[in-house]
């Protein structure tokens, strides 16, 4: 799961600085948002995974894969961008930045999902695996 977390951070941070860098071209963004305001935003979501991270070198595994469950569903915001504008009206850069970022985060989420339900988070009984998030 490690790789899994590294090219969802990679997905979030391209589509975040393509965001950032041509806001201007973005259709639909709203006149409040800002260059700086998505750096930020992107800041609180990495912040998640970091979090996440962290609960797992601590040993807190269901913890972790609970942080890193919602850092993975954070990714799917990015099909905000489409309640904005329809998919024509961006560019393929856009476009593939958007759903890398969707796809990878879903995986994440997903991935997150199964290894909370093998440490027992979602059952009652002994936890069939206590391994860090990462090590499956």
């Amino acid at each position: 799961m490690t790789l899994l977390v590294a090219l969802y951070t990679l997905a979030s941070l391209a589509h975040f600085i393509h965001n950032a860098e041509f806001i201007a071209f973005y259709p639909g963004v709203p006149v409040w948002m800002t260059r700086e305001s998505v750096y930020l935003a992107w800041l609180g979501v990495a912040g998640v995974g970091l979090l996440g991270l962290s609960a797992a070198r601590l040993q807190w595994p269901r913890i972790a894969a609970a942080l890193l469950l919602v850092y993975g569903a954070l990714g799917v915001d990015g099909l905000l961008h489409y309640t904005l504008a329809l998919c024509s009206e961006h560019t393929l850069a856009m476009n593939i930045t958007i759903w890398a970022e969707v796809t990878l985060g879903l995986a994440l989420a997903c991935a997150s999902a199964i290894r909370m339900w093998r440490l027992g988070a979602w059952r009652s009984g002994v936890p069939i695996d206590r391994r860090a998030p990462w090590a499956s």
